[in-house]
């Protein structure tokens, strides 16, 4: 798996959610399980047979969770600097508009609170721009052109 870039607080959230799975669904899961198989015949038990898909479902969301956070690298959202990173919240100018993105890792994104994947057609193409750069960005809709105003 590749790096995953997380805020502080969202490898908190993850961490927490992780936390819940093992120590709360896993046992709710195994319950239900326990109690299924008391009702008998396990071929047309269809308790059993959603307990066992939750199970599976609780199970793998688990490996999901541990594959992220072995991957993690944390991010501090930026105080400014001369060119565009992870954690990075540009401004730019697209024809007469003005827009902001901040740029963040791909789970954390938002399009519309303006948290963009670093990922991302135009994650990618800002990183490692700097002020007065313009950047070209190839959309379904065409060709868009962002100078970049400002770096926070």
């Amino acid at each position: 798996m590749t790096k995953q870039y997380l805020t502080k607080e969202r490898l908190e959230e993850i961490k927490a959610e992780l936390e819940t799975l093992k120590n709360k669904k896993r046992v709710e899961v195994a319950e239900r399980l326990k109690q299924a198989k008391e009702y008998g015949d396990l071929s047309e038990n269809s308790e059993y047979a959603e307990a066992r898909e939750e199970q599976a479902s609780v199970e793998t969301r688990i490996g999901e969770l541990e594959e992220l956070i072995k991957d993690v690298v944390t991010i501090k959202m930026s105080e400014g600097g001369d060119t565009v990173k992870v954690g990075s919240k540009v401004t730019l100018k697209k024809g007469e508009k003005t827009v902001s993105y901040t740029i963040v890792g791909s789970y954390e994104t938002s399009p519309e609170e303006g948290m963009i994947s670093d990922e991302s057609p135009l994650g990618k193409a800002f990183l490692g721009k700097n002020v007065g750069d313009s950047v070209k960005v190839v959309t379904p809709a065409g060709a868009v052109t962002f100078e970049v105003l400002k770096i926070e």
